[in-house]
């Protein structure tokens, strides 16, 4: 099988830093089959990076190598690093990417990406993402050795992000994403709701907005019904059956959740 390269960005589609990115790869591994996972992470919002990260990449083929650059500290003295997280690969800034995938599953193997000779002759201080993460990331496609790379390194830099705190019959969280249909995204993880009813005994609010019970699938619930429901990313959602609840709603990411019973 051709070595299968992903891309994860925040430059939005149609970026010619994605296709530099590319360029370069490809040069180096002509060969490679790249995979576009997505380039519209919100700009600089690394825990929305990790969230894509942690959700698309366990489900490729062994050996995948993911090439990931949200990266607000470029040119800082912030670390690039590979590491093997499962039967998967990575290569991305130590900001907190991996933090979802790295409480998931310990990483088997983690080395700083400090050697130069693997790079580009000609570093940007602005695009790490062209001139050092792609050209490395290809050369391990191609068979380089990790241990190559640089030092082995103990830990990640964690994901400072938000998470929902359960307290006896009440769990507090928030929305952190807007998907493609408009749904809410929370930080309420199903294993934080074991335990708790489905019935309508269980109120979720956000907002001003209010709905019972917990369901299993969007068609539970008639069109245009506001729905409480774990969604394939296994945490909580709210949508609106057959709309937006994103444009119904007039909610934005950050607005606080509650779920009580």
């Amino acid at each position: 099988m051709r070595p299968i390269l992903t891309l994860t960005t925040d430059f939005g589609e149609g970026s010619r830093y994605v296709a530099a990115m590319k360029g370069v790869a490809l040069s180096i591994a002509p060969d490679l089959t790249v995979v576009d996972i997505s380039h519209c992470v919100p700009p600089q919002d690394i825990a929305a990076g990790a969230r894509v990260l942690v959700e698309a990449t366990p489900w490729f083929p062994a050996g995948t190598l993911h090439l990931a650059v949200i990266d607000p500290g470029v040119g800082s003295d912030r670390r690039i690093v590979y590491a093997e997280i499962g039967d998967q690969r990575y290569v991305c800034p130590d900001n907190g990417l991996l933090g979802l995938l790295a409480v998931e599953q310990k990483p088997r193997k983690l080395h700083t990406v400090s050697e130069a000779e693997y790079w580009l002759p000609d570093v940007s201080r602005t695009f790490h993402g062209r001139d050092i993460m792609a050209p490395v990331a290809a050369r391990l496609c191609s068979g380089l050795a990790p241990e190559r790379l640089g030092p082995a390194i103990d830990g990640l830099t964690p994901l400072a992000a938000a998470r929902g705190i359960r307290v006896g019959q009440r769990i507090e969280g928030e929305v952190v994403e807007l998907d493609s249909f408009g749904n809410l995204i929370t930080n309420i993880t199903a294993e934080m709701l074991t335990g708790v009813p489905r019935d309508l005994s269980v109120t979720v609010e956000c907002d001003d907005h209010q709905t019972l019970g917990i369901y299993e699938t969007y068609a539970d619930q008639p069109p245009m019904t506001l729905i409480a429901l774990v969604g394939s990313g296994g945490a909580l959602e709210l949508a609106i059956v057959e709309d937006s609840a994103a444009i119904m709603l007039g909610v934005k990411a950050g607005t606080p959740v509650v779920v009580r019973w």
